[in-house]
């Protein structure tokens, strides 16, 4: 067994040991503490569960791999995710806690006076929990397969069990605690690392100023990049390629898809407090913004050594870990012109091609690289100690787990609490709702386990569909929910249906039918992942039509509205 297979086995096994003390220690008795923690959660500690929850194998693992290969253009995720968690925090997370309940179906239920507006809710939130969920267990393999020495399937496997374990016995109790640590292990993680690599690149320690800093030649480690990538074929890096309009849809829709994701609103509901809510969600934007900072550099140092270590290099000298990524499936290389030399360019370019491979002999792109595994990578490419390249394989599966077990608790209190509960079976006890919930975790991660073994994507690209589907489905009925008292249950429900459907539909034909490999038929140049923004204009386009064609709520759910909005206590200033 190598020093990197022993640091980690002892890490990795360690913070397991720890996750599952806690969800033991912690762990659910009632359907109070099963759902929402028994409101009782401290707002920092809930700002950490929060920040682990939202920090997904996708802001870990994926976001990073991806700037590095797209540069401007994968800024798209970076500006969607945090400005979409901005949008939740002020504008959603305070009245959905006022409003008092457990879930979003719950939420959209009571507020359009509908068991039917509440089933396709719970619809629209499955749809979306287990896209999202199908992203992390992808995470999970590529973490496993690569340092257990197993394949990509077996760290599926094993990734299932562990979830299944302490998501099913601990509830949101279980997993609000579990992921304080696990955002401890994952930030961590991910800026040790960073922090190393950037001392030893332009000899400054904080990533983020390193990434503008100067090599020991003295020349701009961005101008670098720049211009290694173009001798290789690709676009400049710090200059965008996509269609403008592509680019903001795709920023909106996972702006937009944020302020609808479940799994991430059902943690406002764990404090005891509206003010709580508020200052949690502070607490949280500081720790996601740890990351979201440092990852733009450690895309940087990541493409500049991966290009320095494997470009135009022989392949029966590359170093151990090409060698070891290779077993995985998850980096190949085929040695299209038989000289022994790994050849990695953009063979699409038509220009380059033309006048720099062809007259070299080069017969097309000899590197195959899954973007999800730069991150995971990184530390070896850059020669760090044994111990930090385990404590990143620690983080990514801190990542990974954190969401799955908080997205899969989503989906289980959508079947036992939305649907069992509050329709099929109103009188169940609470032993039995409690039960249901933890049934329905078991299936729900061994079906996203066997999807996450057969991705359609990049976890990043997989979760982005995630958001595009809440941002089309959930989003305007939760914010008319709040904003508008005249939105009704028929203007709802008809938006939510032609949200999803037309976003689902779209996706469905670029990923799996006859769109696949064909974007010249984008609608307007907008790819899969930002076809949410149409289908959010769609929905809240019909919702708004149909509700002011339909007649108006009841004056109860009007007074409701009123109260959500307005704080306890105000009224109408008087002069003196």
């Amino acid at each position: 067994m190598t020093s990197l297979q022993v640091w980690t086995y002892v890490i990795v096994g360690f913070t397991f040991l720890i996750y599952i003390g806690v969800a033991v220690w912690s762990r659910a008795g009632s359907t109070k503490e099963f759902y929402v923690a028994g409101g009782g959660v401290h707002p920092v500690l809930n700002g950490m569960a929060t920040a682990a929850d939202w920090m997904s194998a996708a802001s870990f693992l994926s976001m990073a791999g991806l700037i590095s290969f797209m540069g401007f253009d994968g800024s798209q995720y970076l500006l969607g995710w945090t400005g979409g968690y901005v949008l939740l925090a002020l504008l959603l997370a305070p009245y959905l806690r006022k409003f008092g309940k457990f879930t979003v179906p719950d939420f959209i239920g009571d507020r359009y006076y509908s068991q039917t507006a509440r089933v396709v809710a719970v619809i629209c939130a499955l749809f979306v929990s287990f896209t999202y969920v199908v992203g992390q267990m992808k995470g999970v393999g590529v973490a496993f397969s690569r340092f257990l020495d197993v394949s990509f399937g077996q760290g599926v496997i094993i990734g299932v069990c562990i979830v299944f374990f302490y998501a099913v016995l601990g509830g949101m109790k279980g997993i609000t605690y579990t992921q304080v640590v696990q955002f401890c292990v994952l930030i961590f993680a991910f800026t040790v690392p960073a922090i190393f690599i950037s001392l030893q690149m332009v000899n400054h320690p904080i990533p983020q100023i390193g990434m503008g800093g100067e090599l020991a030649d003295g020349t701009s480690l961005l101008d670098k990049i720049n211009q290694v990538s173009i001798d290789l074929g690709f676009n400049q890096y710090t200059s965008g390629n996509k269609p403008r309009i592509d680019l903001f849809c795709v920023t909106a829709a996972l702006m937009l898809g944020t302020a609808g994701l479940p799994h991430v609103i059902v943690r406002f509901f764990t404090v005891p407090k509206v003010k709580d809510a508020r200052i949690s969600a502070g607490w949280a934007l500081l720790f996601i913004a740890i990351l979201y900072t440092t990852a733009p550099a450690v895309a940087v140092f990541a493409r500049t050594n991966l290009i320095e270590t494997v470009d135009n290099q022989p392949y029966d000298q590359v170093p151990p870990w090409f060698k070891s990524w290779e077993t995985t499936g998850l980096l190949g290389f085929e040695d299209k012109n038989g000289d022994g030399l790994i050849q990695y360019y953009n063979d699409q370019n038509a220009t380059f091609v033309n006048e720099v491979a062809t007259p070299r002999g080069w017969k097309g792109n000899e590197l195959k690289i899954d973007r999800d595994i730069i991150v995971m990578a990184n530390p070896e490419i850059a020669n760090l100690p044994d111990w930090v390249i385990a404590l990143v394989v620690a983080g990514g599966l801190a990542a990974a787990l954190s969401t799955a077990a908080g997205l899969l608790l989503v989906i289980s209190t959508s079947i036992s609490h939305d649907l069992l509960k509050k329709w099929l079976r109103p009188n169940i006890s609470e032993k039995n709702e409690l039960r249901s919930a933890r049934i329905a975790i078991a299936a729900a991660v061994i079906i996203a386990g066997y999807a996450g073994y057969r991705p359609p994507d990049y976890v990043a690209a997989i979760v982005a569909f995630a958001f595009g589907l809440a941002a089309s489905s959930f989003f305007p009925a939760i914010i008319l929910g709040i904003f508008d008292k005249r939105m009704n249950m028929q203007g709802a429900v008809t938006g939510m249906i032609v949200g999803l459907v037309s976003t689902a539909a779209y996706i469905i034909y670029f990923k799996f039918g006859g769109g696949v490999g064909h974007p010249e038929r984008y609608l307007w140049d907008i790819s899969p992942e930002g076809i949410g923004t149409i289908g959010m204009l769609l929905n809240l386009t019909v919702a708004l039509v149909v509700s002011r064609l339909t007649p108006p709520p009841p004056v109860s759910v009007q007074d409701l509205v009123e109260n959500i909005r307005i704080p306890k206590g105000s009224g109408t200033a008087t002069a003196h």
